[in-house]
């Protein structure tokens, strides 16, 4: 069974790739070094019990469990130079970050929402699991689930608690990965890029070079990576907006949403929400599920739905948010001209008929 799902991934990625990813697998139960950070708490487990045995203590668990299920809907508004015109609207649910075996709640919630959602397509970023190593059989049986109540098109990419094992069930769902590999989606005679590459964060596994390489020059590319670490990179491969995960916008944050922290070198305001780098957009979301406790304090779960517009031109601004906002008509005001000047005391009297009502455009307000 293990020498059949070798020789799948192998014939799937790639020898260099199945055989790079499997054997770094082996070395994903150490705490220090390796990938990005030099410390990763999701592989210590004897930390997970004694931090779950503090928040039951000081009665906060079951607070911050119960709030794992208060799952937002949020709505981002992307503007792209160069979108085709017959993608203006295109929505694309964005789900990440699921942990589906560390705790049931956040599933059941999602299955009941997704019939109430419309979108175009749907990507995945990756963390399907809460466990870095171990069976995963409860994981697959609850993305499938979740499939299930899922429409068009789905897309995923791998996190970093996620073995490349799980491909072949995945993919056996319906659920296409893009592991450092791009894919055109068609509208009429119109195409839109969608690039995935492999967990960036621990394994180290990415190669944004291939994952890019058939994607036309000029044309509007998309990139699924699980940690938005990789900006820099995507940024200056030509990529126009980047979807990720894995910070959990903290998880556990102050008031006002401020992490503690996010789990990656990147700067602060990458961490959740739209941002910008260069001239590509991106957006972190912090994801259904949590990683560690089953937790969240101040930074309630979300689920993003992206829907794409094209920008006015490939100079125009961003705003704060990433945005390049389109450009509103002026509003009518309606207004009584000034009455003429007093008639000399030789005329005759002014007429009592009321001055005509006319309309006078009003410009927006300054920001």
């Amino acid at each position: 069974m293990q020498n059949d799902i070798v020789q799948q991934l192998e014939q799937r990625l790639g020898r260099v790739h199945a055989r790079q990813r499997l054997g770094i697998e082996h070395d994903h139960e150490a705490i220090f070094g390796h990938g990005i950070n030099f410390f990763h708490p999701e592989n210590w487990y004897s930390g997970h019990a004694a931090l779950r045995l503090l928040l039951k203590l000081t009665g906060l668990y079951r607070r911050g469990n119960n709030n794992t299920t208060r799952i937002q809907i949020r709505h981002n508004h992307v503007f792209l130079p160069g979108l085709p015109p017959l993608f203006d609207g295109f929505t694309i649910l964005h789900l990440t970050d699921l942990h589906a075996d560390m705790n049931p709640r956040p599933m059941q919630r999602l299955i009941e929402l997704l019939p109430t959602l419309q979108y175009d397509l749907c990507v995945l970023t990756g963390d399907f699991r809460g466990k870095t190593f171990g069976p995963f059989d409860a994981v697959l049986h609850a993305l499938a689930q979740a499939r299930l109540h899922l429409h068009g098109p789905v897309f995923a990419v791998l996190g970093n608690h996620d073995s490349i094992r799980m491909l072949p069930a995945i993919e056996a769902m319906g659920i296409r990965m893009l592991l450092n590999e791009s894919t055109s989606i068609t509208r009429g005679d119109q195409h839109l890029y969608l690039a995935g590459i492999d967990d960036a964060h621990y394994y180290r596994a990415d190669n944004i070079h291939n994952a890019a390489a058939n994607i036309p020059p000029h044309a509007t590319a998309i990139l699924l990576s699980h940690t938005p670490e990789v900006y820099r990179q995507a940024a200056h491969a030509g990529f126009h907006l980047m979807l990720s995960g894995h910070t959990h916008g903290g998880q556990v944050c102050l008031p006002g949403s401020i992490p503690i922290t996010l789990d990656s070198r990147l700067p602060r305001h990458l961490g959740a929400g739209p941002w910008s780098y260069a001239t590509m957009h991106g957006y972190t979301s912090v994801g259904l599920g949590s990683s560690i406790v089953p937790v969240r304090f101040n930074c309630p779960p979300e689920i993003t739905l992206h829907h794409l517009h094209p920008a006015l031109s490939k100079d125009a601004p961003a705003d704060a948010a990433g945005k390049t906002p389109p450009t509103a008509p002026p509003r009518l005001r309606r207004t009584t001209p000034p009455l003429p000047p007093s008639p000399p005391p030789a005329s005759a009297p002014a007429s009592s008929t009321p001055a005509a009502e006319t309309a006078t455009p009003e410009s927006d307000p300054a920001p």
